[in-house]
């Protein structure tokens, strides 16, 4: 599906949004139960590795993978992607008006994990409480698309003007900003997930440990949290769909050591290793991939350095391209990741935009590097690069970034004579420093919450926006991601999101590395795992056969 042209995949959304509307909608995993059958006498207990601790597990404030790879199995949303298409999950049914911008959802009967009842009020409280400002929630703006949602925001409307309200206990109408249509996509990001308001309302940190408090409405529900050290999940019996769930327990630990990670598995101790939810050691992977062990999937993703573009030197564009066009990412992917990934001159993937195995600027062009570099020395007023002091590459804590960064680093020394400090925190630490603005240069990656190219785009709309932390942004950028949300054409939209990526491409705020490809081993009787095109997991399939 990903090697698929955007107009192609704009017409199978819009193809499927039409058979919805016509009552042809995917009512759910109808085979997942003959499937379960083949698994009544095999223990229904899987163990994977999460790394590190997530970052929040409360849908409005996760903002990264690890916490995603949780809350993708204990809660869940009005949609839920499968086999890359969203089908109905908590919403039963829905309705769309004649403009395009006004869904009305019918909910299901569904409980959360203590057997209170999901509500519209559930999700209408959700949604608001992400958008309210006084909550600084990262992903706030992945609600955008609901009218007013921006606004209440950036505290220019109430939270009564935003376009999220339960008629009654069973009936959400939204309202949109505009036609979107990749809306009942975003319905199954977490951001968008309902949160129990009775309870929230009561305990303003339900989510900050596993108990009584913590329900969820998803297929598992969390029963242990040991903070920094592991996850325990187990079947939700409450769970609308739970004939269709097999596991009976989820074991996540949290160990950041990929030779760690893959000893686990050969050991038994692991039913999974690598990704998503854990990483394997990259000098293993041409043997794994040698004895056909190896599973490699191409995703929507990439791997960049971010620049803080308010510190010195780097609030200089062309010490930015410098950078960015001295890093030799064929030799990067070929000896360092060895995973198969693509070298990436640009932000959004090949799966979205085809011509972007190309990209908007040769790899490894040293001798264009050179002439940015004393281009910018000469508007830092300084004579050489001697007088340019060392700059600081941040990752976080994991054996793949260090190996990129140290290669990143003997590039940069000695393709542009810039000395290079590395520096490594913990997740949790590490992306509250970005957050922060508490760095100069650093990693990220980048997978789509959804299958649209303007998700890798909108990250840079706003200076402040939520994840975007290069504090960098360009007003005719920002014009043209906003015309593109009004565009209905979607040859001319993307054509406004192609002149966006060339801006972004041309002032460098990121210097992208490669697209990314999942690469992961599993255990042979282990069916069922949905990895979808966007690099996530569900569990809510997968059984031991």
């Amino acid at each position: 599906m990903k090697k698929r042209s955007f107009m192609l995949l704009s017409f199978m959304l819009a193809l499927s949004l039409f058979l919805s509307a016509c009552g042809g909608f995917q009512k759910g995993n109808e085979s997942a139960g003959e499937k379960g059958n083949k698994a009544a006498d095999v223990p229904q207990e899987l163990h994977v590795n999460i790394k590190t601790e997530p970052f929040s597990l409360n849908p409005g404030l996760a903002n990264d993978s690890v916490s995603a790879n949780v809350l993708y199995q204990t809660f869940e949303g009005l949609t839920r992607i499968k086999d890359g298409k969203p089908q109905l999950a908590m919403a039963e049914s829905y309705e769309v008006s004649k403009d395009l911008k006004t869904y009305t959802f019918k909910l299901r009967d569904a409980k959360w994990s203590n057997g209170d009842p999901v509500t519209a009020q559930d999700f209408e409280y959700a949604w608001k409480w992400a958008l309210d400002p006084k909550n600084q929630s990262q992903y706030a703006y992945q609600l955008y698309y609901v009218k007013n949602g921006q606004a209440f925001n950036e505290g220019k409307a109430k939270a009564e003007d935003v376009g999220v309200k339960a008629i009654d206990d069973k009936t959400l109408q939204v309202t949109l900003e505009n036609p979107t249509p990749y809306f009942l996509e975003l319905t199954a990001f977490y951001t968008y997930f309902p949160v129990n308001s009775k309870i929230a309302q009561k305990n303003p940190k339900w989510y900050a440990n596993a108990g009584p408090d913590y329900t969820s409405n998803g297929p598992f529900k969390m029963t242990s949290w040991e903070h920094n050290n592991k996850i325990v999940l187990e079947k939700n019996e409450n769970y609308w769909d739970a004939k269709n769930v097999k596991l009976t327990k989820i074991d996540m630990v949290m160990v950041n050591d990929n030779n760690t990670e893959l000893s686990m598995f050969n050991n038994g101790e692991l039913d999974w290793a690598g990704m998503p939810t854990g990483q394997l050691p990259t000098d293993s992977l041409p043997q794994l991939k040698k004895e056909g062990k190896l599973h490699i999937q191409p995703i929507a993703s990439v791997y960049m350095f971010k620049f803080n573009t308010e510190k010195a030197p780097l609030n200089n564009v062309n010490i930015r391209k410098a950078l960015a066009y001295a890093i030799d990412r064929k030799a990067i992917v070929e000896n360092v990741t060895k995973g198969e990934q693509i070298p990436a001159m640009a932000v959004v993937p090949p799966t979205m935009f085809p011509e972007n195995k190309k990209g908007y600027f040769k790899d490894n062009d040293v001798k264009k590097a050179k002439e940015y570099l004393q281009k910018g020395l000469q508007e830092l007023g300084l004579k050489d690069v001697k007088d340019l002091p060392p700059i600081t590459l941040s990752y976080n804590t994991d054996d793949a970034h260090a190996k990129i960064a140290q290669a990143v680093q003997d590039m940069w020394k000695k393709n542009l004579g810039i000395e290079v400090k590395l520096e490594n925190a913990e997740w949790a630490v590490y992306i509250e420093k970005l957050h922060s603005g508490d760095y100069q240069i650093g990693r990220m990656g980048w997978s789509g919450d959804f299958n649209d190219p303007i998700n890798f785009l909108e990250l840079f709309r706003d200076k402040k926006g939520g994840n975007n932390d290069t504090n960098w942004e360009n007003p005719q950028y920002k014009q043209l991601l906003i015309d593109s949300q009004k565009e209905t054409d979607p040859e001319k939209r993307k054509e406004l999101l192609k002149q966006a990526e060339a801006i972004l491409m041309d002032e460098m705020p990121i210097a992208p590395v490669y697209f990314y490809t999942n690469t992961w081993v599993q255990k042979d009787n282990l069916k069922g795992v949905e990895v979808s095109g966007l690099g996530d997991v569900q569990f809510k399939w997968a059984y031991f056969e």
